[in-house]
């Protein structure tokens, strides 16, 4: 028995917030205007009204999808709380009886809800599975900062976007998830944080904003290179061009760029979302293979990059 992502949806707030705006809303320290977008490639972000949560997000994108399941996982950096899992508020909202959980791994969170999903209908304990996030980085982003150390301490969130995305996985004796396959550096967990509400920091605002150095990170990428993803293309005897869909997890156009060059991936087979859309999180992979040109039966490969660090890569057959 495979496991074949059967749909896709996604969800994004309908108010955006430019790069200028963004510039415009930060306070104590007046970065050059038009950097944030010159950098990142980024010229919009979805942002979440006040009054929706992460459940809301994920429940507005599952709710675009059958329903018919016996398992919901909640798979994101954000959460509504700390207690309980978010999954129960976000099946409470669709109105769900089965099981749930939670898997968090930062911006592969999505990627490693469907691994996880695969692996349970392989196993035979569940058969349909919706795995969902609901990403508001938008709540934790430094808009007052001190000097132009924070602000570099702070610019990671000023890239950060708001949006929603369910997958829908279930067996199948014919087609679907073929390769998978994930490392970890852990070492290089404190690049990017966002500190407040565990045990560590239980209460403290100054701890309630995400925060990161960009160059470390994409240092500690490259660090780990690219064997991740070229091996999955080793053992499976394929090439890039056999995929309809390359989705690859995006944070910024130079970095999209250069992991595009140094994997040999065809801009044909990529779909860039950052320009409209901003760094979506865990939502980022979802939303390109929605928007991505693909039909059933068709190959479609997902390259995942999270903080922590983490890589991971699947390759489907829809």
């Amino acid at each position: 028995m495979k496991a074949r992502i059967v749909d896709i949806a996604t969800y994004l707030p309908g108010h955006t917030r430019t790069s200028a705006e963004v510039e415009e809303l930060i306070e104590g320290f007046r970065a050059p205007r038009g950097l944030i977008e010159r950098l990142t490639g980024i010229a919009a972000r979805h942002v979440a009204a006040d009054d929706q949560q992460a459940s809301d997000l994920a429940a507005e994108a599952a709710r675009r999808l059958d329903h018919d399941v016996d398992l919901l996982v909640f798979a994101s950096a954000s959460q509504d709380m700390v207690e309980p899992a978010t999954a129960h508020i976000v099946a409470a909202k669709l109105g769900l009886s089965c099981p749930v959980f939670d898997v968090k791994n930062a911006c592969n969170s999505l990627l490693n809800g469907v691994q996880v999903a695969e692996a349970l209908i392989r196993m035979g304990t569940h058969r349909r599975v919706l795995v969902c996030t609901g990403e508001v980085p938008s709540r934790a982003i430094r808009w007052q900062v001190s000097d132009r150390e924070q602000f570099v301490d702070s610019f990671a969130g000023y890239t950060l976007s708001d949006a929603g995305a369910a997958v829908l996985v279930a067996a199948d004796r014919r087609r679907g998830i073929f390769y998978r396959d994930f490392s970890a550096q852990s070492t290089a967990w404190a690049i990017g944080t966002l500190p407040g509400g565990g045990s560590a920091h239980p209460r403290d605002p100054e701890y309630s904003y995400f925060r990161g150095d960009g160059r470390r990170l994409k240092e500690a990428f490259e660090k780990v290179g690219p064997d991740l993803f070229l091996n999955a293309l080793k053992r499976t005897g394929l090439t890039w061009d056999d995929f309809a869909v390359v989705a690859v997890h995006q944070v910024a156009l130079p970095y999209l760029r250069f992991l595009a060059d140094t994997l040999g991936i065809p801009e044909d087979r990529l779909v860039v979302t950052l320009p409209r859309h901003g760094n979506c999180a865990s939502a980022t992979l979802p939303l390109q293979l929605q928007l991505g040109g693909w039909a059933p039966g068709d190959r479609v490969a997902m390259l995942g990059l999270g903080g922590g660090i983490s890589m991971g890569v699947m390759l489907a057959e829809m």
